[in-house]
C-alpha cells in the first residue's frame, strides 16, 4: 500500500503533463484491437461522450458559450477535447466541457478528441488542475478546486502551488475565502465584490460584523481601500486603548498586524513596549495549525 502511494505522488510531482500520459497500469481497461485506442486522436460521436463527474466548474456563461458555438460553426474545433475510454463506444470527458457543450449547440455530431486512460483519482486531479490553469473560473470555484486538491488528492499547499503555478500566499488567499459566510461567498462568485474586498473582510472574527460591512460595500459601492480603512476603524473602536508607550510606533505595529493577519488568514496580535514584545498567531484546530506550519515552512 505504501509503494502504491509513493508511486501516485511521484506521478503528481511531474505535473499535469504526467497525468495526461497514458498509464500502463490502466491499459488493461482497453480491449486489444478496439477502435480509438488510448493515446490516439479521433473523431468521436458526441452521443458517445458523457460529462466529467469531477468537473469543478459549476456554471457556464451562456452568452460566452453561444459565442464559442458560433466560432465553432465557422472555424471548427481547433483544440481537441480530452476523454478517457470507459468501454466500447463509451467515453468520459477529462477536459474541454465548454468545447463539448458548444459543439452540441453548433449542431456537430462528432468532435476531435485525445483518448487517454485514467482512473477516478487521476480524473479528479486532471479535471481540477486543467480547469484552474485553462478556464476562467470564478474565485470561489478556484478556492473549492484548491481545497479538493488538498483534501481529496492529499497535496500540501507548497505542492499545490507548484502544480497550478501559483505561490503559497496566492493559494492561501483563495482558500481563506471559504471561511467567509455563504452570502459573501456567493457575492464573490457572482462578482458583486472583489478578492480585495474579501481579503479585508476575512480579517474580521465576527460573522455579524463581516456581514454588516459587506452590506455597506453593496449599498455604498465601497472601494477596497475604503473597506480596509473601515475594517481598521471597526477593530480600533472595539479594542481597549493601547498604552501610551506604544503610541509612537502604534501605527506601524497596526499595519504590520493587519498584513500578518491577511497573510496567515487568522487574527494575528502583536504586543510591543517599543523594545520587546510578542506575536500571537491563534489556530482553531490541528488542521489549522498544520496550515500555519506549512506557511511558516516548519
Amino acid at each position: 500500500m505504501a509503494n502504491k502511494s509513493i508511486k501516485r505522488k511521484s506521478a503528481l510531482g511531474r505535473g499535469l503533463g504526467a497525468l495526461l500520459e497514458d498509464s500502463p497500469s490502466m491499459e488493461k481497461n482497453i480491449a486489444v484491437g478496439e477502435s480509438n485506442p488510448a493515446g490516439s486522436i479521433n473523431e468521436i460521436s458526441l452521443d458517445e461522450i458523457e460529462v466529467n463527474p469531477f468537473q469543478p466548474r459549476t456554471h457556464f456563461d451562456q452568452d460566452a458559450l453561444q459565442e464559442l458555438s458560433e466560432s465553432i460553426k465557422v472555424q471548427g474545433i481547433i483544440q481537441p477535447i480530452t476523454v478517457r475510454k470507459l468501454s466500447k463506444n463509451k467515453y468520459q470527458l477529462i477536459s474541454g466541457e465548454r468545447r463539448f457543450q458548444a459543439s452540441k449547440l453548433a449542431g456537430l455530431t462528432a468532435i476531435p478528441a485525445y483518448v487517454r486512460t485514467a482512473d477516478d483519482q487521476q480524473m479528479l486531479e486532471m479535471a481540477l488542475i486543467e480547469n484552474i490553469q485553462r478556464e476562467n473560473l470564478n474565485a470561489i470555484e478556484i478556492a473549492l478546486s484548491y481545497q479538493r486538491l488538498l483534501t481529496e488528492c492529499e497535496l500540501k499547499q507548497e505542492e499545490l502551488g507548484d502544480r497550478v503555478g501559483k505561490n503559497r500566499t496566492t493559494v492561501n488567499n483563495y482558500l481563506r475565502l471559504l471561511k467567509l459566510p455563504p452570502a459573501i461567498q456567493a457575492a464573490i462568485r457572482d462578482k458583486k465584490i472583489t478578492m480585495g474586498h474579501a481579503r479585508a473582510l476575512i480579517t474580521i472574527d465576527s460573522v455579524d460584523q463581516q456581514l454588516d460591512i459587506f452590506k455597506r460595500i453593496l449599498s455604498q459601492d465601497l472601494s477596497v481601500r475604503k473597506v480596509e480603512e473601515l475594517v481598521r476603524s471597526e477593530y480600533s473602536s472595539k479594542k481597549p486603548a493601547e498604552p501610551k508607550e506604544q503610541n509612537e510606533g502604534g501605527k506601524e505595529i497596526a499595519n504590520l498586524q493587519h498584513k500578518l493577519t491577511s497573510h496567515f488568514g487568522t487574527k494575528v496580535q502583536i504586543k510591543s513596549d517599543g523594545k520587546k514584545g510578542e506575536i500571537k498567531i491563534p489556530f482553531v484546530s490541528v488542521e489549522d495549525l498544520n496550515r500555519l506550519l506549512e506557511i511558516l515552512e516548519i
